[in-house]
């Protein structure tokens, strides 16, 4: 294992991750392996930024479903069978 320290921080790569980051960063693409480390970090957290957004929306959907259902403003559909013929009505 190759270990890596940020700051405080200690990190233990997998040989396959630190040649991954080696042969990134011999590429050109990047100037060093901390240049490679720190494009991923930022990649790791625009996902999950996207991630929470993403649940966020969801979220708020099924609040906007309940709503409409305590409103009474829904369709009850019982199997697959009504939910085709629902369809194919739209």
């Amino acid at each position: 294992m190759f270990s890596v320290e940020v700051g405080a921080m200690n990190f233990s790569l997998t040989p396959n991750l630190e040649q991954f980051i080696r042969d990134r960063a011999s590429s050109g693409d990047y100037n060093n392996a901390s240049e490679v480390v720190r494009e991923a970090i930022r990649l790791l957290k625009r996902v999950e930024e996207q991630r929470a957004l993403k649940l966020e929306r969801l979220r708020a959907a099924i609040s906007a479903g309940d709503e409409d259902i305590a409103r009474g403003d829904s369709i009850l559909l019982n199997n697959e069978k009504e939910l085709d013929a629902y369809f194919a009505k739209l």
